[in-house]
């Protein structure tokens, strides 16, 4: 059985990070965990901002130190292909949150968090496209 390669962790990584973004936006605070939604510590109202400083260091150092690996050890294109359209989705989550479902931020806490995840989805899709073509020799025609 081959492991997981580098690549399909990535997309897990985006994936992941928009289930994230669908939970903490639709569901967190909304008591659907009963008595402990909001006492588990690691949930809990007051750790919002540490907890997304965390999710952001995690996720963005995971989705840029691993373009270069995952370039260099992926024979065809196609999962290269499916990491960028992977990495739209928590784009797309934090975007229809900002745009289309205001009643969504209700605090000022979840705009700061939709903002911050914006500009992070942001980083990750233009950084991966300029690591791209800074590795690829055939895309910028470098001279040897």
């Amino acid at each position: 059985m081959k492991i997981l390669s580098l690549g399909m962790l990535s997309i897990l990584a985006a994936v992941g990070l928009a289930l994230w973004e669908i939970y903490f936006f639709w569901v967190a605070g909304r008591g659907v965990m009963g008595p402990l939604d909001g006492s588990i510590g690691f949930f809990s109202e007051q750790r919002t901002g540490i907890n997304l400083a965390w999710l952001v260091m995690a996720y963005l150092s995971f989705q840029l130190v691993s373009i270069p690996f995952t370039s260099a050890a992926s024979g065809g294109r196609f999962i290269g292909a499916v990491d960028a359209l992977a990495s739209l989705l928590p784009l797309m989550v934090v975007v229809i949150v900002l745009f289309a479902r205001h009643d969504l931020l209700q605090t000022s806490e979840r705009r700061e968090a939709a903002i911050i995840l914006f500009c992070v989805s942001i980083v990750d899709l233009i950084g991966g496209y300029i690591f791209n073509i800074a590795l690829s020799r055939r895309t910028v025609d470098v001279a040897r």
